[in-house]
């Protein structure tokens, strides 16, 4: 018997061990590098394609200048330098797979002859003087949104180059014979420094656009493995479904052998061991059958909880700490039932977070609230330590902002990358949180997030 008794309490231990780690893995921030939000992006499809229409838009200007406005330049040259640019185009295709993402070095070598190929036409056909010298911002846009900073950074200084150069030397102007056909140094000057303009506006629009995307993007790829996990962990509802199913019947076995043994026990003490085992079989049949029950069944144990519960399930991995101090208190409207709500695992991830972030800057204390009335309920996170930063408060919950700037101020010395906090902030929001962040008076930080009671509530039925 006392064996039995040890063998149950390691089982116990040994299950709420797995739970812990469970716990602590969904806590982990995974190391995702922001370097992959910087990478060069330009597949060799997305290159040969937006030159073909570069291409094609040179091709219909010069026909349309020799045919319709029979304007005078030197087609053979123009035509030759679009010719090779076509020919370049073609290699290129039929060279490389179209799937294939180019290089930083052939990216800015494949750019750079699109500028020169562009700037040589513009030269050809009256230089500064030529409203197509706009056509220069192509490339460098196109850089801006797909290629890193070494990459645009020298396309974009080439692009400019070829504007200032273009503004000096140039065939005349083919729409007018000389000396009409050569437009003051002014005028050239101003529309080089138009075309500059253009490229530094257009490519640094382009640029921020690019980048916000990519952070966004990688962000909500993490947000996405969070919920993947916690979506995981839910699934071991179906596999306890499944286990309760095939246990079933050899539970049903001991528990009749039991019966027999009991009837036929030549002694008190075998007696008193077989009806032990009648009643441990029996709760093991009970807790198997809440296991088994539908999705959509009312699981008193597992898929609900009090308002009080909740608040410690939050704050227990923090109960332990000798350094702050974390509480957990629980008020209501007068005359209001305290609810019961559903245990949402995305919600317990979220407000854990919140409690982790909080516990880490905390001079001493961490208070958790939960408060409720006929309307809503709300949980709310406050520490006593230096708060949110101001230049970042206002922009928390967005990705890769954070209140981390290093190790100063931190228990952990943790330096977060700013995920934690969109990710929670997303999950709750998911769940129809409103969630808010602010500066307590005098100091700390404060994380609330209020649900109406709809959202969140366990139905009395």
């Amino acid at each position: 018997m006392a064996q039995a008794a040890a063998q149950e309490q390691a089982d116990s231990k040994t299950l709420a061990d797995l739970d812990r780690a469970g716990a602590d893995a969904a806590q982990a921030r995974p190391a995702w590098d922001m370097g992959m939000a910087r990478r060069g992006r330009l597949r060799v499809r997305t290159l040969t394609a937006s030159r073909w229409l570069v291409i094609m838009g040179e091709v219909v200007i010069l026909a349309i200048a020799r045919t319709a406005l029979n304007l005078e330049a030197p087609y053979l040259l123009c035509f030759g330098l679009v010719g090779l640019a076509a020919w370049i185009n073609l290699l290129t295709g039929v060279a490389s797979p179209g799937q294939r993402l180019t290089s930083e070095l052939e990216a800015a070598v494949q750019l750079g002859f699109d500028v020169i190929q562009i700037g040589g036409l513009v030269y050809l056909t009256g230089g500064a003087g030529n409203p197509f010298m706009v056509m220069l911002v192509a490339p460098v846009v196109l850089a801006a949104a797909t290629q890193p900073l070494p990459v645009l950074a020298p396309l974009g200084a080439l692009a400019i180059a070829t504007a200032l150069a273009l503004a000096f030397f140039a065939w005349p102007q083919p729409w007018a014979p000389p000396p009409a056909g050569t437009m003051s140094l002014g005028f050239r000057l101003s529309a080089a420094a138009a075309a500059i303009v253009a490229v530094m506006l257009i490519a640094s629009y382009v640029r921020q656009a690019a980048e916000d995307a990519s952070r966004m993007a990688l962000a909500l790829d993490v947000t996405q493995a969070v919920l993947a996990r916690e979506q995981r962990l839910s699934a071991l509802g179906a596999l306890a479904a499944a286990a309760a199913h095939e246990l079933g019947t050899p539970l049903a076995t001991i528990s009749i052998v039991a019966k027999e043994m009991s009837r036929e026990a030549p002694t008190q003490e075998v007696k008193e061991d077989a009806a032990l085992l009648i009643a441990q079989a029996e709760r093991c049949r009970e807790i198997l059958r809440r296991l088994a029950e539908t999705p959509d069944a009312q699981d008193e144990v597992h898929e609900r909880m009090s308002l009080l519960q909740f608040v410690h399930e939050v704050i227990e991995p923090h109960a332990a700490s000798t350094e702050v101090r974390v509480e957990a208190i629980v008020t209501g409207a007068p005359g209001v039932k305290a609810p019961d709500i559903w245990r949402m695992p995305e919600v317990m991830h979220a407000m854990t977070s919140f409690v982790e972030n909080a516990v880490d800057f905390a001079t001493s204390e961490v208070l958790v609230t939960a408060r409720f009335d006929a309307q809503a309920i709300s949980v709310e996170v406050r520490d006593d330590g230096p708060g949110f930063a101001p230049e970042v408060l206002a922009k928390l919950g967005e990705p890769y902002v954070t209140t981390r700037p290093g190790a100063e101020g931190s228990r952990s010395g943790h330096v977060g990358m700013g995920l934690g906090f969109f990710i929670s902030k997303t999950l709750l929001e998911r769940t129809g949180a409103q969630v808010k962040f602010q500066n307590a008076r005098p100091r700390g930080a404060v994380v609330s997030a209020r649900w109406p009671r709809a959202r969140i509530e366990v139905r009395q039925e």
